[in-house]
């Protein structure tokens, strides 16, 4: 199993944070998907904010989340404003 902060966009808060949600290895979050890891983020820590979002589906698809898709963003930002 691959540690979280290998990673793309994930250093050591984010992984801590994940941790303590119960996602501890990179197949953990590929797994769980972006959005479901988001919302057991955000259950526990309500202060974090849609970029961590789209930190997670950058650490999923391998790029930096400032380089996903236009498409993407809007599903992204869609679903965290939901959670709002």
């Amino acid at each position: 199993m691959a540690d979280l902060i290998t990673m793309r966009n994930i250093g050591k808060e984010l992984e801590r944070k994940l941790n303590l949600t119960g996602i501890e290895s990179a197949e953990d979050l590929i797994s769980i998907g972006s959005k479901e890891a988001y919302f057991k983020l955000k259950l526990r820590f309500p202060e974090i904010c849609s970029v961590h979002l789209y930190a997670l589906q950058g650490a999923i698809e391998n790029i930096d989340f400032n380089m996903l898709s236009e498409e993407t963003k809007k599903d992204l930002k869609a679903f965290s404003d939901e959670l709002k």
